[in-house]
Parts: C-alpha cells; structure tokens; sequence
C-alpha cells in the first residue's frame, strides 16, 4: 500500500498573521476549530491541513506534513531503528487515529 501524504500543518507564533499571509497568497478556505486555537485549510483538490500554535518550546516555525500509515506504533519503531528521533511518541487523537513525529537523520 502507498503512503500518502494525508494533512499538512503549520505551526507559528503569530497564526493571526500567517493566516492573513496564506489568505491573501492562496485561494484556500480557512475554518477556525470551534474551542481550539487550531484552523483547518481546505485546498479545494489535493491534501489539505491546518494550522496553529507551537506545541513545544524551541520548535521552529515550520510545515509538517503527515502520511497515513497502518501502524503509527509500528511506524515509528521503525524509522528509530532507520536512525531517526522520535520527538512527539505515539499519540491517540480522539477517534481519528494516533501521531507521533519524528526528525530523520
């Protein structure tokens, strides 16, 4: 089975103005998370995201992007194994699924 690239996030200091920013740069629509300081991006076709504050002191203003794999537990055992750095372990997101992301060698 492929992997593919399934959301793509941004993380920033000032989502006020990055939302301003992309708005204004693309033709995308953009809907705050009702109780979350989270907006999600709808790009009409292709992947999708959102966007939000940082999570983790130190962490850099950047894009993430996710792919859907089966076995996010197993996932990230493996890419340790490949040698990269686990930073965000396996974590369960509601009924949605699970996460974990890590920084490859």
């Amino acid at each position: 089975m492929p992997n593919d690239f399934s959301h793509c996030e941004l993380a920033a200091d000032d989502v006020a103005a990055a939302k301003k920013f992309y708005s204004s740069l693309f033709d995308w629509k953009l809907s705050d998370v009702p109780g979350m300081d989270y907006t999600m991006i709808d790009v009409g076709k292709g992947v999708g995201g959102g966007m939000g504050g940082k999570n983790m002191t130190g962490q850099a203003t950047a894009w993430t992007p996710y792919v859907t794999v089966a076995d996010a537990k197993a996932t990230l055992a493996k890419a340790k194994a490949l040698g990269a750095t686990v930073v965000v372990d396996y974590m369960p997101i509601g009924d949605m699924g699970a996460f974990g992301v890590f920084v490859v060698p």
